[in-house]
């Protein structure tokens, strides 16, 4: 139901070079999408705070082994020379097992707590996308991508989740090994300390380089998995006239370039930061080495130890180990960012106004309709209709009739409130609907659109959308009246058949059951969008007479291109350029000779034979 481009289907390649655009510019303004985040996390602070002192609890656990095998070494020392004190060994060996078994406790309980708290922001994202889709305007869906908003629910809420889930618990533990590890190493021995600290800081500062050229190409991953989802979602939606035009091959190719963009991304995201890992494994090996040689140099002076240099290579595999897991986890804050970044982009979005505080309500709505000095653009530098003044008796048939671009699907959108008129208003029974609610204005319709729309789930359930209440005798009452009883009667559960992708309807039946939707809402008003457009002439005559009893006592608005649905029309209005250029009834238009005379004579006269 459009003419202002909102069904998008194959748009080529150029569609991925738009969202790879700007990609090698530096992403910048991640502080600001982390406190957004935080906030969106708010209500599962408490779990998140659990889970991070868990973390910390078992790093501190980790952090006392050391002492506790500095002494069983020193004890192990000491008995070589004048026996061994078992009872000491078997002290210090108990302690050590209740410390590992303490952190594994504390480790399990920490993975389960983050787990459930970032499954539940996860939730909590899905719901803000979901209520933010039904509070955005029209005009959104018809610059974005189905594919791509579906990207946002799925895959960059799935990333933030799963991100969070992996790297919170991973840098808060780590944080604490490292900062531990470092206070313990400087207690025992500066000396040795200051060595393990150069030595890593060698590993630690490379890292930082390599994450720094990592942002954009994590940015651009999201970007082209959104691009991807577009581009799949058009093309398989419309997969009947790709291949009735031939354009498979431009599809694949299509499709080539993308997944070759998205290809680039993440192999150069994943390239770069698996530098990490082996710099951080070089810079612990080097402090390893570079703590054994000064450790014995120590040893043979006496200033130390043998217990100290075991317990300290433990505090430098922890420091290492803290450091290299922190510096693990900013690919992964990286990928969180960026997939953050485009969930924060659809709910900055612009939102329908609030309309709360309106108390006008429609109601015992009798179909009178006055257009006054209408005016409209979808681009402000670009009016579709014009100072479009017309009015509407209750009950009366109106069809509008007109040439492509004419305006005839706008006026019906701003009928409805899908969109909001530059200029001039539309009232519903004397009342301007800017007062009332969009939901108000739009239970007083009726809709048929020329693409018929049916959701999975029985014929019946599809039929009595939003009228729970309907029984099941209106419901075969509607469908008789328009002859699709009989139809359905064959389907193998009847009125119970799930409709799915195996129960293939023909776009004529898809049709009779909307059309039998809109006789059971039996609202006030009905609009008819081309809705007899998919189906054949038999079949429209058939359902002709169920649509005039459908639009009995209704004020109704009938757009169509096939001037026989309207010959008996209360008054048939002629746009163009989104003007009224002629109305009047049938007989009369054709007797005026003008627009409406020459669309008919196009449909119903044959053109003359040459000489």
């Amino acid at each position: 139901m459009s003419e202002h481009n909102s069904d998008k289907r194959l748009k080529g390649a150029s569609m991925g070079t738009n969202h790879f655009a700007g990609v090698a510019e530096d992403v910048g303004g991640y502080g600001e999408t982390w406190r957004k985040l935080a906030a969106h996390c708010k209500k599962h602070l408490p779990l998140i705070v659990f889970a991070l002192i868990l973390a910390v609890a078992g790093s501190i656990l980790q952090i006392l082994v050391p002492g506790r095998l500095q002494a069983l070494t020193d004890i192990i020392q000491e008995g070589i020379a004048g026996g061994l004190d078992m009872d000491a060994v078997i002290s210090v060996a108990v302690v050590l097992g209740v410390i590992f078994a303490c952190t594994a406790l504390l480790s399990f309980l920490q993975s389960y707590t983050l787990a459930g708290a970032t499954a539940q922001i996860s939730e909590n994202l899905r719901s803000q996308i979901s209520r933010k889709i039904n509070k955005l305007p029209l005009k959104y869906f018809g610059r974005v991508s189905l594919g791509n908003v579906m990207s946002h629910i799925t895959n960059d809420v799935d990333t933030v989740g799963q991100a969070l889930n992996q790297n919170i618990g991973t840098l808060m533990s780590a944080s604490a090994l490292f900062i531990g590890s470092l206070g313990m190493m400087l207690w025992s021995n500066w000396i040795m300390a200051l060595t393990a600290i150069f030595a890593s800081a060698i590993g630690f500062l490379s890292s930082k380089a390599v994450l720094s050229h990592s942002k954009k190409f994590f940015k651009a991953q999201q970007n082209g998995l959104g691009a991807i989802g577009g581009h799949v979602e058009e093309v398989y939606s419309g997969h009947s006239v790709v291949k009735a035009y031939n354009g498979t091959k431009a599809a694949k190719e299509a499709f080539a370039e993308l997944n070759g963009r998205l290809y680039a991304a993440t192999w150069k995201a994943q390239f770069v930061s698996g530098f990490i890992t082996p710099l951080m494994q070089f810079s612990g090996t080097l402090a390893y080495v570079s703590v054994v040689v000064v450790g014995a140099a120590l040893v043979m002076r006496g200033q130390i130890s043998f217990g100290l240099i075991v317990a300290f290579i433990m505090y430098v595999n922890q420091f290492t180990q803290g450091l290299t897991h922190i510096a693990e986890t900013f690919p992964g804050i990286q990928s969180t960012t960026a997939a953050s970044e485009r969930v924060f982009e659809i709910l900055d979005e612009d939102e329908l106004s609030d309309e709360s505080h309106k108390t006008q309500r429609l109601s015992s709505v009798r179909g009178e309709v006055t257009f006054k000095n209408l005016s409209f653009g979808y681009d402000k530098d670009k009016t579709i209709i014009h100072d479009f003044s017309a009015e509407v008796k209750p009950g009366q048939k109106i069809a509008i009739v007109g040439p492509t671009g004419a305006g005839k699907t706008t006026l019906v959108n701003l009928l409805m409130r899908f969109y909001e008129p530059d200029g001039g208003e539309i009232c519903i029974d004397g009342v301007p609907i800017s007062q009332a609610t969009r939901g108000d204005v739009h239970s007083q319709f009726s809709m048929v659109l020329q693409d018929a729309w049916l959701f999975e789930g029985t014929v019946r359930e599809n039929i009595a959308y939003k009228n729970k209440g309907a029984t099941d005798e209106k419901i075969a009452e509607v469908c008789t009246a328009i002859g699709l009883h009989s139809f359905i009667a064959s389907l193998p559960n009847g009125y119970d058949t799930v409709l799915n992708d195996e129960a293939a309807l023909s776009e004529g039946q898809k049709q009779l059951v909307t059309i039998a939707r809109a006789m059971i809402h039996a609202a006030p008003m009905l609009i008819l969008d081309e809705a007899t457009s998919s189906v054949d002439t038999r079949t429209e005559a058939l359902i002709q007479g169920a649509m005039d009893m459908l639009m009995e006592g209704r004020t109704s608005f009938v757009i169509a291109h096939r001037l026989s649905t309207i010959k008996n029309a209360d008054l048939i209005v002629v746009l163009k350029d989104g003007n009224i250029v002629e109305s009047g009834v049938h007989g009369e238009l054709l007797l005026q000779n003008g627009p409406y005379a020459e669309l008919h004579r196009s449909q119903f006269e044959l053109p003359a034979r040459p000489a």
